[in-house]
């Protein structure tokens, strides 16, 4: 079917944002991004045209939250004030970026294995572990698999031995406990939907290995926490370099999240800049 969206939306920048770990580009522009058991292969087809592969039922109730559709990123970038002529660059080179809803397991889990690491190399661990417990899915482009749940991760019998063979390295005792808590209950992922945003954090950090950082990404990047402004070594060298050490996400509110998307994309793309 053929999928109209007008606002803001570039599916390269999207797969490049450093939010999710799953997207692939193929060699003719068409993207592929999975969620849970949803797999969309989508490309551009003309201006604010897309040709997307699931149901228009599917686009609606899966796709459209998943890419934050409801939301108008190009209205946002034009609140950007001009005394901020720096995060006005990165959000004009950035326009078609947009917060992915993911899903909470699998964002928590990704987050786990980002510490130190990659982004190619995370990607690495990510498809690894996919495909040692996930479920195969064929579609007529590939084989894929899904992320496994902490429960079919369990039943498994899942090990440092095998998540070892998946390099995640020191991480391992941290997706164990997470594994741990999640299957046995006392992590509710989705009951976590209804906390506010600091005790949201607090929970997640209950988890072993989870810092405020690793927390602040699953609540931006999962719970679509927008006033969530991770910030790694990337934007701090964007604050050091640009506003003097103080973080200006801050003056952000509720749209500091976004705008961090921004500057971690200038960032990524112009890391000569910052050496």
């Amino acid at each position: 079917m053929i999928a109209q969206i007008t606002d803001d939306f570039d599916l390269n920048k999207i797969a490049e944002s450093g939010q999710c770990f799953r997207a692939k580009r193929f060699e003719n522009g068409m993207f592929r991004f999975i969620t849970q058991n949803h797999v969309l292969y989508i490309s551009k087809a003309a201006d604010g045209e897309y040709s997307v592969s699931c149901s228009s039922e599917e686009w609606s109730s899966v796709w459209a939250s998943y890419f934050d559709l409801n939301r108008c990123y190009q209205a946002l970038r034009k609140t950007i004030p001009k005394t901020d002529p720096f995060l006005r660059k990165a959000a004009e080179e950035g326009a078609g970026i947009r917060l992915l809803s993911q899903d909470h397991w699998e964002t928590l889990i990704s987050f786990i294995i980002s510490q130190r690491k990659s982004i190619p190399a995370i990607k690495s661990s990510v498809e690894a572990i996919c495909a040692m417990f996930g479920t195969a899915i064929s579609t007529p482009y590939e084989v894929v698999y899904t992320f496994p749940t902490a429960e079919e991760m369990l039943s498994s019998e899942v090990s440092r031995e095998n998540l070892l063979e998946c390099k995640v390295g020191y991480r391992v005792n941290y997706i164990l406990d997470a594994i741990s808590q999640v299957a046995y209950g006392a992590l509710s992922l989705d009951d976590l939907e209804m906390c506010t945003d600091d005790a949201l954090i607090s929970n997640l950090t209950g988890v072993h290995g989870v810092g405020k950082k690793v927390a602040n990404c699953v609540c931006l990047f999962s719970y679509n926490r927008t006033a969530s402004a991770p910030v790694d070594t990337w934007i701090q060298k964007v604050i050091d370099k640009y506003y003097g050490g103080i973080d200006p996400l801050c003056d952000y509110g509720e749209c500091a999240g976004i705008m961090q998307q921004y500057i971690f994309y200038y960032a990524q793309k112009h890391k000569k800049e910052f050496d």
